[in-house]
């Protein structure tokens, strides 16, 4: 009977405790759960209305030629998740995009002035595509402000280029491809004539091979410049963009934004200022190197460095002619350009729609997310974006569709000489 006793207990204070575990569980966990759920739901919300169509801004004939051979444009964006605004995107960009290998050979050309420009070849000749080097479609790429060959964004657009069969040479600005100044001349947005002496030079070595010109920010705006001073003469077929500053005085206002300062401008001047010291020898000549180096944003630095070397009168002087978007009516060739409404590199407000609308060859893809240069999707964003994938379409398209890319924008074949 005792031993019944003890049993019975032991089964009470079991459900007892049973009990007390379901009271705990419903006043604890079951809000948790709810919160939880509530919380996802609420991500994953907000991350589906961050997963739009960029908006294509081009003629109904060019828009027509993306949609078919450019699919990319017409597909949602979906950026990281994780990867709130703008400014992370681009941070993120920066720490964790993959560098795929590449092998360049290096050639070193002399300008008309005495300097020199450090040019990064892949000849790609393994091409089961276009096995003829004299007829291979060759991919010029502008890096951005401080960039070079090395660029994780440059290895990838080569990854990309090259597996299409074509060839690819980097155009490392003066100073930044290893190479010794030879001459107290840099770079800036608004020179165009190191472009115009690379493009002869390709031209030259292959004529009968056609060349787009691709640039990445400050690259960008250099094909563009060029691109509207040369109208049919500048040698090439076509054009890419990658996220443009497109007023260069609005840039600078907001990289002087306190944040942006913090994150992106305070790094960029410093970037220079290595760069100025580097070959502070030969330009010790034309400027005063240690009051160069105590300017402490781009806006300073160019200040006292870039439009004094460029002969300006003012730095205002300088960004107004290195601005691309109002010289776009002066170009003739298909151009398409990338930007992002969250990059805290060139405001939403400067893009030239309007301007774009009126052209039957430049087309804008503008989506609502993706930073500077970013443009990340997937959980894990270090493998292929948004960016390599629209860069892959367009320059097939262009090299692989040319007579119709050319009728949808207007061009006649005489008008152009590549």
């Amino acid at each position: 009977m005792r031993r019944l006793l003890n049993v019975t207990g032991v089964i009470h204070l079991l459900l007892s405790g049973l009990q007390v575990w379901r009271a705990y569980w419903e006043c604890v966990f079951t809000p948790f759960t709810v919160i939880i759920c509530s919380l996802t739901a609420a991500l994953y919300y907000l991350w589906g209305r961050k997963c739009q169509r960029p908006a294509l801004v081009c003629s109904e004939a060019f828009s027509a030629f993306l949609y078919k051979h450019c699919p990319v444009v017409a597909e949602r964006f979906s950026p990281t998740p994780w990867c709130w605004g703008g400014r992370l995107q681009t941070l993120v960009f920066a720490v964790l995009k993959s560098r795929p290998p590449v092998s360049y050979r290096n050639e070193l050309i002399r300008t008309v002035d005495g300097g020199q420009i450090s040019l990064d070849w892949v000849d790609n000749q393994a091409s089961v595509t276009y096995p003829e080097s004299s007829t291979r479609p060759t991919v010029l790429i502008l890096p951005g402000i401080t960039g070079n060959s090395q660029q994780s964004y440059v290895l990838h657009a080569v990854s990309q280029a090259t597996r299409h069969g074509y060839r690819c040479v980097v155009f490392n600005n003066r100073g930044l491809g290893g190479e010794e100044l030879l001459t107290p001349v840099t770079y800036c947005a608004a020179n165009t004539s190191d472009l115009e002496c690379v493009v002869q030079h390709v031209k030259g070595l292959y004529p009968s091979a056609p060349v787009l010109g691709a640039g990445v920010s400050l690259g960008g705006m250099v094909l563009l410049n060029y691109l509207a001073r040369k109208h049919t003469e500048s040698g090439l077929v076509a054009g890419i963009t990658i996220s443009v500053p497109w007023d260069a005085l609005k840039f600078s206002s907001s990289m002087e934004e306190p944040l942006n300062w913090l994150l992106f401008n305070r790094h960029i001047t410093k970037s220079l200022h290595q760069i100025l010291n580097r070959h502070r020898k030969i330009l010790e000549k034309v400027v005063d190197v240690d009051y160069v180096l105590k300017a402490r944003s781009i806006r300073e630095f160019d200040e006292r460095f870039t439009s004094l070397m460029f002969g300006y009168n003012s730095c205002m002087d300088y960004y107004r002619d290195a601005s691309p978007g109002k010289k776009l009516p002066n170009t003739r060739v298909p151009i398409l350009c990338l930007n992002a409404a969250d990059d805290p590199f060139s405001q939403q407000s400067a893009f030239p729609v309007s301007v774009v609308q009126d052209l039957p060859n430049v087309a804008l893809v503008l989506t609502a997310h993706g930073g500077h240069i970013a443009f990340l999707q997937g959980f894990f964003p270090r493998g292929e974006n948004y960016t390599e994938r629209l860069f892959g379409q367009f320059v097939h398209a262009v090299f692989e569709h040319p007579k119709e890319m050319k009728r949808a924008c207007g061009i006649k074949e005489e008008q152009m000489k590549d």
